[in-house]
């Protein structure tokens, strides 16, 4: 049966005067006191190098040769304590950017782990992102109350500086009415819009398509909007 405890007796590490502590296992536990009371000796000094002594000692003798054995701690005696791991405090670089996850490293670590088990929502409205096919975007245009209107765009610029005419005005030749700017709708028949070309296009959104007044889907404009693909 696993012990539901880690039981101290005798603790002399230090500055620590025989003291007997019982600290349950599988539980948030945080040691407090003054300066000076003796919390890391307890902690570091105490269980934790205890904990990796008998860890090390469990290896064989060709792997205890490249760790660095710790001393035995003054102590009569340790019961229920497994292999530990600590995390010392330390003086780090200064950086205004290091978060816990970058100090600790294991930042990195999180992000396989959020890209492989999370599943991303948008920041707005809280839809979870998941893929779709041209199939089941059809769809769901197909479940919209007849009359609607609604507009399929798509991105041209992204994270590139400019005034993006050759691509405004190769959306007008191959047909393309409107683009939406910076969320407005700008309408490409006339003069194209003057863009900053300082401006990134993270600020300046840059999106095409067209708009649309969805009519009763049949089997024929069902499969005309799968093979349309300004997307």
């Amino acid at each position: 049966m696993e012990p539901q405890h880690i039981i101290i007796r005798g603790a002399q590490q230090h500055n620590l005067k025989h003291i007997d502590v019982t600290i349950p296992r599988n539980k948030l536990v945080v040691l407090t006191g003054v300066s000076g009371s003796g919390k890391s000796s307890l902690a570091f000094d105490t269980i934790y190098a205890e904990g990796q002594r008998r860890y090390v000692e469990s290896l064989s003798a060709y792997a205890r040769q490249f760790l660095g054995q710790m001393e035995k701690p003054k102590v009569d005696a340790i019961l229920g304590l497994s292999p530990a791991i600590a995390i010392e405090q330390k003086a780090v670089s200064k950086n205004p950017r290091s978060t816990v996850g970058t100090v600790t490293e294991v930042m990195d670590y999180l992000r396989v782990l959020y890209a492989r088990v999370g599943t991303p929502h948008c920041p707005d409205c809280g839809t979870a992102v998941t893929p779709q096919s041209a199939q089941s975007i059809t769809n769901q245009l197909a479940q919209l109350p007849p009359g609607t209107r609604f507009q399929l765009l798509a991105p041209l610029a992204r994270n590139r500086k400019g005034t993006h005419t050759d691509v405004l005005m190769q959306a007008r030749q191959d047909g393309f009415v409107r683009a939406q700017i910076n969320g407005q709708l700008v309408d490409l028949t006339g003069d194209l819009p003057d863009l900053d070309k300082n401006a990134n296009t993270t600020s300046n959104s840059l999106w095409i398509g067209w708009s649309y007044q969805k009519l009763p889907i049949t089997r024929s404009s069902r499969v005309w909007l799968i093979r349309w693909k300004p997307l």
